[in-house]
């Protein structure tokens, strides 16, 4: 594998952990911040596969899924469609308060559930 595909993807299954430690914490507006980064890294790994180019530097999940070249599964779209309306609520709350509803426990959990899946259904699309 391409040594700047696996360090995005190296990258990405670290977020994942830090998305588990901050579970674990409590934190779950930054729990479901981590699993947002870390599906974003891993379609940046097959954007650099894919292109030969280093990948932009968008935070949009499904631009990157399109430079990407991949077409996934429709609960896994689906997914990544909800994921990719979580970002600017957990990057940038405007009201911590409401993101911190927003995203309860059970919420954050299954967010971070599907973002591992989804980051290892990317992980088998590259080349080895």
């Amino acid at each position: 594998m391409d040594p700047k595909v696996e360090n995005w993807l190296n990258s990405a299954r670290y977020d994942l952990a830090a998305g588990r430690d901050l579970l674990a914490a409590g934190r779950f507006v930054y729990t479901v911040f981590f699993a947002h980064l870390a599906v974003e890294k891993a379609l940046k790994a097959k954007v650099q596969e894919a292109t030969g180019r280093t990948p932009p530097r968008i935070h949009d999940l499904i631009v990157l899924l399109k430079r990407a070249r991949l077409d996934p599964p429709p609960e896994l779209r689906d997914f990544l469609g909800k994921l990719a309306g979580s970002s600017t609520a957990t990057r940038y709350p405007t009201h911590l308060e409401e993101a911190v509803r927003a995203y309860p426990l059970e919420v954050a959990a299954e967010y971070l559930r599907q973002a591992e899946e989804a980051v290892e259904w990317i992980a088998r699309q590259l080349r080895p």
